[in-house]
């Protein structure tokens, strides 16, 4: 937990940042674009999850070794962000379906509320633990490759 506050911060600057392209390309490919909503949201969702793993991989976790390719590790990513995502879509579904709440105010509470809210948690975990969390830090992967292990120290 120690270093937690400053990872916490550089993951959420990226996702905004990661957040703005999405929203933004999708509304230019649905607006002055004219491409059907499937398909803008399928490539601004793309592009969103490209820019939340280069900026994640050279900002947030830019300290950690890779000990996988960057093609792997950023297959990894888009997973946990397909689970985030689907993650919003059931609480849209349970909402809307399952309670009943189906006014536009009770989508967009259930969906980029409480959704976003739990999908963002889901993929603190799933960046930190399963992308990054395979990566070593630099200081100790340099000390492994000279077959020196550190002090359980640091």
């Amino acid at each position: 937990m120690k270093g937690l506050g400053p990872e916490l911060v550089g993951f959420a600057l990226v996702g905004s940042c990661a957040y703005v392209v999405d929203l933004g390309l999708f509304m230019w490919l649905r607006g002055p674009a004219g491409w059907g909503p499937i398909t803008a949201k399928s490539l601004s969702f793309l592009a969103g999850c490209t820019v939340a793993y280069g900026g994640n991989a050279l900002g947030t976790y830019r300290r950690t070794a890779i000990e996988v390719s960057r093609l792997w590790q950023y297959g990894v990513f888009f997973a946990v962000n397909v689970a985030g995502a689907v993650v919003q879509l059931l609480c849209i579904a349970v909402s809307h379906y399952g309670l009943g709440l189906t006014s536009q105010r009770a989508d967009t509470v259930s969906g980029a509320g409480v959704g976003m809210m739990l999908a963002t948690v889901l993929r603190f975990w799933g960046t930190r633990t399963l992308v990054f969390g395979a990566a070593i830090p630099a200081r100790r992967a340099r000390t492994v490759r000279e077959g020196r292990l550190g002090s359980w120290t640091g």
